[in-house]
């Protein structure tokens, strides 16, 4: 009888330590994939689920908002003898050569010069770029 209650005993504490392991176990692993998330997620163009380019919504980001996240950065300087928005002078012969130039671009890049591929704006669609261009054709004529 006694041997029977050890037994019992010791069932019901293994239980109850079981399930306590258990509930611990369940908060470390909450734990650790909130230190291992990633910091970060891969945007490829045209990808539905991805919002950092604003496709989750349908949304593409406007030119002003293109420009002052990436153009931004040569073009509000000189760098590298990029033409400074609200610059006429210095616009006035890209502008000439036409809009489908500036596009061809802005998209691809300049060849022998420091303006690459969609001014190195890596998450932003062919969209996005030409929005950009617009803007920046507006604002420097």
């Amino acid at each position: 009888m006694i041997k029977s209650l050890k037994v019992l005993v010791i069932l019901c504490l293994s239980a109850v330590f079981s399930l306590a392991t258990q509930a611990q176990t369940d908060k470390q692993r909450a734990e650790i994939e909130a230190r291992i998330k990633p910091v970060g997620e891969v945007c490829l163009q045209g990808d539905a689920s991805c919002a950092a380019t604003g496709a989750a919504t349908g949304a593409a980001r406007s030119g002003e908002e293109v420009y002052n996240t990436s153009c931004m950065v040569c073009h509000a300087s000189g760098v590298a003898g990029a033409p400074i928005l609200g610059d006429a002078t210095a616009w006035a012969d890209r502008i000439a050569k036409g809009r489908d130039v500036l596009l061809d671009s802005g998209i691809n890049g300049l060849a022998g010069t420091g303006m690459m591929a969609k001014g190195g704006c890596g998450n932003c669609s062919d969209e996005e770029v030409t929005a950009a261009v617009d803007y920046m054709i507006d604002g420097s004529q």
